[in-house]
């Protein structure tokens, strides 16, 4: 039997990493995988909306959802700052009945109602839980054997951790038991759990590089031949903007960024050119 999801498409898949959706619907048929597109849905805010207007950001959310509820479906993301918005207005509607209350007298306008009976997941948690780790090894044909990866989990799908209640936020394993299971190794380093820095890009440049070379050399330090991480914007900042980010320190080393997606796809037999590796700004080889 297959699973099936309402899969809410992050905004940055349809522009800067087309690659991870690419990926993602490669081996969705091979593991049963089936993602129903939202058509309907509008942007999450990217953890920035809701300073600026927070109540049109949660009926946007709540509107969301409620296209996964309309569907029956629970809703999936492969995105961490999606993933958190989501939840976020997900937390809020189902523990303050006024908020629900108020989102529904707009949602009504268009013949939808929030009622919170859908659950937002990730991709991460649906191959580790829902999938399960054992039956997805079972379908590992090109084991990752030799390879050595630094987890970047991203904060967003960690912190706050009484809205994920999914791994330790000082101590996360589902992705490094994601790499294992698919024959890969993991390695140890302290920037498994920290901030990529993208969401201050616009506003403080030199910080935001700061932090996202930080993490790209102690991923280089530990002997990682590549970072993985489940979060888009996390690839774009340690991918995208790593040439800069290293000539900034005076570091000519670079590593590779995969994403999640990309990872399980090597292990299930696509060649690197078919899940788009060789897009990514740093490439393999």
């Amino acid at each position: 039997m297959s699973l099936k999801y309402a899969y809410y498409v992050s905004c940055i898949n349809e522009s800067m990493t087309k690659e991870l959706e690419k990926s993602l619907r490669m081996w969705n048929d091979k593991l049963g995988i089936e993602l129903i597109r939202i058509e309907e849905s509008t942007c999450c805010g990217g953890s920035n909306a809701e300073f600026v207007d927070p109540g049109m950001t949660l009926i946007s959310n709540a509107r969301n959802i409620a296209f996964a509820e309309k569907m029956g479906l629970d809703m999936v993301t492969s995105c961490n700052t999606c993933t958190l918005g989501l939840r976020h207005a997900k937390h809020r509607l189902d523990t303050d009945p006024k908020a629900k209350e108020f989102v529904n007298k707009y949602l009504a306008k268009e013949g939808l109602e929030y009622k919170g009976t859908s659950e937002v997941t990730h991709i991460l948690w649906v191959l580790n839980e829902d999938y399960g780790l054992e039956k997805l090894k079972a379908q590992v044909t090109h084991p990752l054997t030799g390879m050595k990866f630094a987890p970047f989990y991203g904060c967003h799908i960690l912190r706050p951790s009484e809205l994920f209640g999914k791994d330790d936020p000082n101590n996360p394993t589902s992705l490094d038991m994601l790499i294992e299971a698919l024959g890969g190794e993991t390695v140890e380093y302290k920037s498994k759990n920290k901030c990529c820095g993208f969401h201050t890009l616009l506003v403080a440049e030199d910080e935001s590089l700061d932090i996202g070379a930080n993490a790209i050399q102690d991923g280089l330090d530990s002997g990682a031949d590549y970072i993985v991480t489940p979060c888009p914007l996390c690839h774009t900042s340690l991918d995208a903007y790593q040439p800069t980010s290293m000539k900034k320190r005076g570091d000519d080393r670079s590593i590779p960024v995969l994403h999640l997606p990309q990872l399980v796809g090597l292990a299930l037999g696509f060649s690197p050119k078919e899940l788009g590796i060789d897009k990514h700004v740093v490439t393999a080889g």
